[in-house]
């Protein structure tokens, strides 16, 4: 089904196709409940079942939201932290710091 809207991944093209079809293709391994996304089923986990917040792509457990968004970086290779000076990209604002003092 096509209803117009304007997506900027084949793989976001793929999700957004769920909401139409109805598929559910990630099961959760501890009560079966489906979802469209390992996003959904990563927050249903760690609000359900787990405690922890669990990595969608590797399954890591982490112990808050922050941690996990930064965890995520490695997976995504986002590189938020710029250094004003060079230009070069960092994951976190630890290592931006430490790389500054190299200017």
């Amino acid at each position: 089904p096509d209803c117009g809207k304007t997506l900027t991944s084949k793989a976001s093209l793929v999700t957004h196709r769920r909401i139409h079809t109805g598929e559910r293709p990630f099961a959760c391994p501890d009560c079966g409940k489906g979802f469209m996304a390992t996003k959904s089923l990563s927050k249903h986990r760690q609000a359900q079942h787990v405690g922890g917040f669990i990595c969608s792509d590797c399954g890591k457990s982490l112990s808050s939201h922050p941690a996990l968004v930064a965890h995520r970086r490695i997976h995504t290779g986002e590189r938020p932290y710029e250094c004003p000076d060079c230009g070069k990209g960092f994951m976190a604002v630890k290592s931006l710091s430490k790389h500054r003092k190299t200017h």
